[in-house]
C-alpha cells in the first residue's frame, strides 16, 4: 500500500478515532505532530456537535478542520466554511412523525446549541457526551433558531426503532443511521461526503491523496471519495463492504496504526 502521496486525513470520531470510553489517545496526538510537520491536513468528521468535537481535540483545535453535524457545519480556525440548514417544513414533518413514539428522543441541532425537551433525565445524561451545549425547551415546535440537523436517539436500537418510521423521507432528505442508538435527519447535501468533497476541491486533493476512516452508515459518502478508505474492525457491515481496507478496532488503535504506516512512507 503506497501512502506516500497522501495530503489529507479524514476520520470519524465515535467508534473510529475515539475509543469505547469516548477518548482520543495520546498516541494519536503524537502522530498528529508528525502529520502537521509533513503538511498533511487533518479533518475530524462527525455527527457530533462542533463544540463537542473541539473538546475532544482541544490541544490541536487551531490546526484542524472540523466537519460537524454529519457535514452540515464545517469550521476551520473559528471560520465557517459551510453551513447547510434543514428547512422548517422538514423539521415539522419529522417531529410530527415522531410525536407518537415517546421512547424516541429527538434533538434539534443548531450551529452551536442543541435543543431538546426535558421528558427524560436519562437521555439528557446520555446527550451530554455528544452535545456540550444544549437547551431544554418545553416544545421543540417553538424553536426558531436555524437548525442543521435532527439527531434522534433510542436506548435500544436506532436501526429497529427509529429508521423504519423515517425511511419514507429519504427521497428528499438524508436519513442516516449514524450509530447503534442514533438516526440523523438533515438536508440532502448535508452529509460528510459533500463536505469533504468541497474541502478536496479547495485544497486540490485527489482520491489517491486522501485517507478516510469510518465505522457507521453516515460515513459511506466520504469513504466513497478515497482510494484509501478504511473501515474499522468494529464497523457496521455496510461500511466494511463499502471500504477498500479494514483496520483494527477503535480500542486497538486502528486509526493510529494506519497513520503510523503513512508517516513511515513520507
Amino acid at each position: 500500500m503506497d501512502l506516500s502521496k497522501i495530503k489529507m486525513v479524514v476520520t470519524d470520531m465515535d467508534g473510529t478515532l475515539l475509543n469505547s470510553n469516548h477518548e482520543v489517545s495520546n498516541r494519536f496526538f503524537e502522530i498528529f505532530k508528525e502529520l502537521k510537520s509533513k503538511g498533511i491536513l487533518f479533518v475530524a468528521a462527525s455527527g457530533r456537535q462542533y463544540n463537542s468535537i473541539i473538546e475532544k481535540l482541544q490541544p490541536i483545535k487551531n490546526d484542524i478542520i472540523v466537519v460537524a453535524e454529519n457535514g452540515g457545519f464545517v469550521i476551520q480556525q473559528n471560520k465557517e466554511l459551510l453551513s447547510t440548514n434543514l428547512p422548517t417544513n422538514y423539521i415539522q414533518q419529522t417531529l410530527d412523525i415522531l410525536h407518537n413514539f415517546p421512547e424516541i428522543h429527538p434533538v434539534l441541532c443548531g450551529k452551536h446549541t442543541a435543543y431538546l425537551t426535558g421528558k427524560s433525565d436519562a437521555f439528557i445524561e446520555k446527550l451530554k457526551e455528544y452535545y456540550s451545549e444544549f437547551k431544554v425547551v418545553s416544545d421543540l415546535n417553538e424553536v426558531t433558531s436555524e437548525i442543521i440537523k435532527i439527531a434522534i436517539y433510542h436506548f435500544d436500537s436506532s436501526e429497529q426503532h427509529i429508521y423504519p418510521h423515517l425511511k419514507r423521507l429519504e427521497k428528499k432528505l438524508q436519513v442516516k443511521i449514524s450509530g447503534t442508538n442514533w438516526v440523523d435527519v438533515s438536508s440532502a447535501n448535508a452529509n460528510k461526503g459533500f463536505a469533504i468533497q468541497q474541502l478536496m476541491k479547495q485544497h486540490h486533493v485527489q482520491p489517491n491523496e486522501l485517507i478516510v476512516f469510518g465505522d457507521y452508515n453516515n460515513d459511506l459518502e466520504m469513504l466513497a471519495l478515497s482510494d484509501f478508505s478504511f473501515a474499522m474492525e468494529n464497523a457496521h457491515p455496510n461500511i466494511i463492504k463499502a471500504s477498500k481496507y479494514i483496520t483494527g478496532n477503535n480500542d486497538d488503535f486502528g486509526v493510529e496504526r494506519v497513520l503510523e504506516k503513512l508517516i513511515s512512507q513520507l
